[in-house]
Formats: C-alpha cells, sequence, structure tokens
C-alpha cells in the first residue's frame, strides 16, 4: 500500500478561517481583484469596483411631461370656469407630446383635455381657451430632475440590477468599471466516478458535485471551470492542480481529502505548495484542506481548498470557505442571511468539539416559528434539497433538546416559509403527489418522517398543522382514533381520511426465497429490515407477530431499522434483507414484488382549528380536486374512495 496521508489535527473553525486569511494577505490576495470596464449589456450581476457619476444629467433638458400646450404659467392666472383665457398659438401657446422639449420661453404644460379649440372662421384652430389656472413648471420634467451631472449614481461594491444599468446609462455612460469575475477551477476526483447522464455500474457513482459547487461559484459571482473527472493517482491529481493554478484564482479539488490509502489531495497540495489546515473541527465536512499552490517556480500563489466528497459536506465547505472568499474578492459586504428563531421539533445530538450544521425544514404553526431537523448524513443530498435553513449548533455542546429555542439562517425568503403547510408524521408516497398539486396554489408542504407516533408527538407541542397517521388498535382493529386520544387529550381534532392502502411484504423480483406471509419471517435464512419505533407499519407488524406467536427476537433484521418505505424498498433491491413490510407503491417504484400482507386507513390528523382556518383552504380543494384523486388512484395499492372525509371528529 502507498503511503497515505493524514489529518494534521481537527483545529476551530475560526482558526483555519484566520490561517487562510493570514495566507492570503502574505500573498497580496486579501482584497478586491483587478477591476475591468465591461458594457452594459454585459454588467447584469456584476459589482460596481468604483462609485459611477452622472457624466449627463437626465433628462438634460425641460421636457413636457403629458401631451399638451406649453405656455407661460402667468398667462393663465386669471382663468377659471366662468372667465376662461384664450391664449394665440404660435406666441402664447405652443403644442408638445409627452417627453418634447419645452420652448426656451415656457414655464408650464396644459393637458390636452384640460383645453377647448378656438378656431377661425375657416375652421382652423388659431387658440386654445383653458379655464383653470397653472403653477409654474406644471407639467414638467425639469432638467436634472432625476439625474444632475456630477451626481452620485451608484456607490462602489454594488451588485448590479436591471435597474441599475438603466441608471447608468440615462446618467451618460456606455461601460461601468466592475470587479473581475473570481476564476474559479473545480477538479473532481475518485476511480469511481462516472460523469452524469451515464448509467452507473455496481461500485460507480454519478459524479455531480463539481456540477453543484460550480452553480454555488456562479451564483456567488465568480467564473467557474470544471475539469474532466481525474483518478485517484497522485500524478494525476498533482498535473490537474498544476494545470488549474496557471489559470485559476481559487482551486476547489473535491474528494480525496479524507486519510484513506486513495485520498491524495494533501500530498499533491504539499507537493506543489503547501498545506494550511487539514481537518477542520465542524460537521458535516470536518476533513477540509486549505492550502496555497504555484504552477511553478516562480510563478504566483493560488489558493486550493479540497472539499470532501460527501454532498453535505462539499456544500457546506462552499458556504462557509468559498462565498466569504468570493465576496472579498469582488468587494462585496459579508452575506447576511435572514435569520428567524425557532422551536426545534426534535432533540439533535452533536458531538462535543466540533461546530455542527444542522439543515432544517421551517414553518410557522400557530403563530410561532417551529424547525424539524433533516436527515444529517453527510451523503444525504435531499437534505440540502429540501432545507429551508440551516442552524448551527457550537463547539462545546452536546446538542439541542427538543423544544429548545434556535437561530436559523434561512435559504429561503421568510414570507415564503411562514406560508408553508407543515407536515411531521408517517411518511407516504402520495404526499410526495399532495405537495406538487398544492404548488398550484403557491403553498409548499414541508414534511418531516417522524412515523405515526411521532407526528401526534408534534400535534401535541404545536409543532405542526397535521400528521399523517395509521396507527391499529389491537383490541378493536380501529385506526388512529385511540391513539389521538391517547396522545392528544383535550384537543379538538379532526381525522380526515388521505388514502386507504395495501401494506405487505416487498421482496426480490421473483420472490427467490418464497416468501408467502408474515409467518415466513421465522424461518433462519429470512433477512428482515423493519421500521422505527412509533411507525404505524411497525405496530401493524408487531400485531400481527403476536398473533402467529412469533417473538420479535427469532426474526432475522428485526432490529434494523429505518424511516421510509422507500428506505424499506432500497434494502431489499439492494440486497440487505429479503423482504420488508411496506406499502405497494414503493415496491412497484423500486421493481419489486409485493406480497400483500393487510389493507389499512391512512389518516391525516389535523387540529379543528387549522382544519377550518384559512391556512388549510388549498389543503381542502386539493382533496376534493379530481385530477389529485387519479394521480393517487394510478398507484399501486391505494384506495381513494374517501379522500378527504372527515372520518371523525374527536373534542
Amino acid at each position: 500500500m502507498s503511503e497515505r496521508s493524514v489529518y494534521l489535527h481537527d483545529i476551530p473553525l475560526e482558526e483555519a478561517q484566520a490561517r487562510l486569511r493570514a495566507a492570503l494577505e502574505a500573498a497580496g490576495l486579501w482584497g478586491t481583484l483587478a477591476a475591468e470596464e465591461v458594457p452594459l449589456e454585459s454588467a447584469l450581476g456584476r459589482v460596481t469596483i468604483e462609485p459611477v457619476w452622472a457624466s449627463l444629467s437626465s433628462p438634460n433638458f425641460h421636457s413636457a411631461a403629458m401631451d399638451g400646450y406649453a405656455l407661460r404659467a402667468e398667462s393663465s392666472a386669471n382663468a377659471s370656469p366662468t372667465q376662461p383665457v384664450e391664449l394665440r398659438l404660435g406666441s402664447q401657446a405652443e403644442y408638445v407630446d409627452t417627453g418634447d422639449p419645452l420652448p426656451a420661453w415656457a414655464d408650464a404644460v396644459v393637458p390636452i383635455e384640460a383645453t377647448q379649440p378656438v378656431r377661425d372662421a375657416d375652421g382652423r384652430v388659431r387658440a386654445v381657451e383653458m379655464r383653470a389656472a397653472l403653477a409654474l413648471w406644471t407639467n414638467v420634467r425639469a432638467m436634472g430632475e432625476d439625474i444632475v451631472a456630477s451626481e452620485l449614481v451608484l456607490a462602489a461594491g454594488q451588485r448590479l440590477r436591471p435597474v441599475d444599468l438603466g441608471a447608468i446609462a440615462s446618467a451618460g455612460h456606455a461601460r461601468v468599471r466592475v470587479a473581475r469575475r473570481p476564476r474559479v477551477v473545480v477538479i473532481p476526483t475518485g476511480d469511481e466516478l462516472v460523469p452524469p447522464g451515464t448509467l452507473p455500474q455496481r461500485g460507480q457513482i454519478v459524479e455531480f458535485n463539481s456540477l453543484m459547487l460550480a452553480a454555488q461559484v456562479e451564483e456567488w459571482g465568480g467564473a467557474p471551470a470544471r475539469f474532466p473527472i481525474v483518478k485517484d493517482d497522485l500524478d494525476a491529481i498533482r498535473a490537474a492542480l498544476e494545470a488549474a493554478a496557471r489559470e485559476a484564482d481559487l482551486v476547489l479539488v473535491n474528494a480525496g481529502s479524507s486519510a484513506g490509502s486513495e485520498d491524495y489531495s494533501a500530498q499533491a497540495i504539499a507537493a506543489l505548495g503547501r498545506v494550511l489546515v487539514h481537518g477542520v473541527a465542524v460537521r458535516p465536512g470536518h476533513p477540509v484542506i486549505l492550502g496555497m499552490i504555484r504552477s511553478g517556480p516562480g510563478a504566483r500563489e493560488v489558493p486550493v481548498i479540497g472539499v470532501p466528497g460527501f454532498p453535505a459536506s462539499a456544500a457546506l465547505t462552499g458556504e462557509i470557505f468559498v462565498r466569504p472568499l468570493l465576496e472579498r474578492w469582488l468587494g462585496l459586504p459579508p452575506f447576511a442571511p435572514e435569520e428567524v428563531e425557532a422551536v426545534l421539533t426534535r432533540k439533535v445530538h452533536s458531538p462535543l468539539g466540533d461546530d455542527e450544521y444542522v439543515r432544517v425544514s421551517v414553518g410557522e404553526v400557530r403563530g410561532k416559528m417551529v424547525a424539524a431537523p433533516l436527515a444529517r448524513g453527510a451523503g444525504v443530498l435531499t437534505s440540502l434539497v429540501r432545507a429551508d435553513g440551516i442552524v448551527r449548533i457550537p463547539r462545546m455542546t452536546q446538542g439541542v433538546q427538543a423544544g429548545e429555542l434556535v437561530r436559523v439562517l434561512l435559504y429561503r425568503p421568510q414570507a415564503e416559509v411562514r406560508r408553508s403547510i407543515l407536515h411531521i408524521g408517517s411518511h407516504d408516497l402520495t404526499l410526495d403527489l399532495l405537495s406538487q398539486h398544492l404548488g398550484a396554489y403557491g403553498v409548499r408542504l414541508v414534511s418531516a418522517n417522524a412515523g405515526s407516533v411521532g407526528g401526534l408527538v408534534a400535534l401535541r407541542r404545536g409543532e405542526a398543522h397535521l400528521a399523517g397517521c395509521h396507527l391499529l388498535d389491537p383490541a378493536t382493529g380501529e385506526y388512529n382514533l385511540r391513539y389521538v386520544r391517547e396522545y392528544l387529550p383535550g384537543q379538538a381534532v379532526v381525522l380526515v381520511s388521505l388514502v386507504g392502502r395495501a401494506q405487505g411484504l416487498m421482496v426480490a423480483r421473483g420472490n427467490p426465497k418464497h416468501i408467502a406471509s408474515l409467518a415466513d419471517l421465522a424461518r433462519e435464512e429470512v433477512r428482515f429490515v423493519n421500521r422505527q419505533r412509533g411507525a404505524g407499519t411497525r405496530l401493524l407488524l408487531d400485531y400481527h407477530l403476536e398473533r402467529l406467536g412469533i417473538e420479535a427476537a427469532r426474526v432475522r433484521g428485526y432490529e434494523r431499522e429505518v424511516v421510509t418505505h422507500l428506505a424499506v424498498a432500497v434494502d431489499v433491491a439492494s440486497g440487505v434483507a429479503d423482504c420488508g413490510l411496506g406499502i405497494a407503491a414503493a415496491a412497484q417504484a423500486l421493481e419489486l414484488d409485493f406480497v400483500p400482507v393487510a389493507d389499512e386507513r391512512y389518516d391525516l390528523v389535523i387540529p379543528a382549528e387549522e382544519w377550518e382556518g384559512a391556512r388549510l383552504v388549498p389543503l381542502r380543494a386539493v382533496l376534493t380536486d379530481t385530477r389529485f384523486r387519479e394521480a393517487v388512484g394510478a398507484l399501486p395499492g391505494y384506495d381513494v374512495r374517501r379522500m378527504g372525509e372527515v372520518v371523525t371528529r374527536v373534542e
């Protein structure tokens, strides 16, 4: 095995940022980059490097503000409804269109509709009659009304908007001096990577981090370039870094930043310059590398960041290291996102020595903001897509308790977040369709998978607008009612039917283990994957196992828990398990066979005041929409006959 790199050590984020700053200052790179002059047509989104001063007044002459007659205001002084004033055309009044220059002798404009023509014997208009006096400069755009020559139009450090381009042009300029866009090269590395659009084979991964990182750079004002995928080879990575340093202001090398036998980024950076930091006490993303490299002897130094390969780590590295550097080079102030204070819906454990960043879904429930933590794995890309904001848990704390107030840095506008409908509870595929149809009403459905019991607990704490629930009462065979009364005592709620659905065993195509019923879970060779405690599917399983006299300890894999039906299907499709209990639609989605076990009712549990309030008007509309019913009904194993029906009210 080749000699491998190891972490220097994890250091606090502030120290890592300070080391990078010191190196950039020493290299003369801690400030705005060189300016360039660009035509206004190409300047949208660019950042002014210096103030823009008007070289021309706007307007640059006195002009008519409407269609009418230019005149001297004093000539209309005696006009009244009973004693109109007559003004001769040519000497006392002159017709002008909106925007026309005012005659040098005029100082007001009377609208054409406020005059009456006076005709001579030949029918020609020789004068106009007006019945109201005008003040000086009435209906006139005075010279310099908008901009006066030598006036400041825009300060330095302004990101140019469409209206800014118009102002610069009206002030007499066709070009503007802006900060040069920082050139950022992104180098993806890894033997397992294949380009987007390629069907990956076993052991291969579609390379998308470079696309995401380059898009971040472009959004933040940089000029990104993506290199082709580089294999896990020290010489190849070194050559790519050397080539990138010749053209870039910043190099991002993605993956290879850990301490494995094929993680060569730190060695390659050290060979071309120096490693400043290898390991930062943040999660996700602690194997970050910060360094400086040269493309050859005497060449300029270029900063390089070794970006971890997991997508959540890569995205966070961009946010905390790349964005601040680009802002510094562009002359922009540090980005300050909207912040809200919100109640955390569940406990979050955190490593004692690291700053942890937790992405959350956010909504407003009963006048308070709530934040539901999303999946935290560094490789969980969907947490980035679904996040409304991010919470920083500082070092030297061991997490945050459920119900504690946290500061959320928002990714979305606060107004949009406050309009959202927040669901916490059991997972079902129809929730994705529901979200899609609610979007037509301008409403987002934010869903956190916490199991049926978790959803009822969230409702009790006032942390959700509704909860998906399918909890079977073993004593009566009734769904949900007993548990609603147990977990929401004294609360007025409605149970609204969403769907009836078939639960069954998902098995590999062809059912190679010949699994016919839940009784087969007792077979030694059958591996099972379970749902988490509090899930309705878990309760259904335990109910049937008890009826069959099968102890949980006899089920191989009973202790392996996942939190969605699709996650169960993935385990079966990938061979981790031979079967798992779930819904038919999840089995179909991953091309699995399905062995029916039971039919159940999946309800939405909703506080009565929410169900009857304005926020859920779009939800009520969608539940009675024929198109939504047909879309759900087309999925296997679903019954929509009672959709939208209030099954019962609990006072």
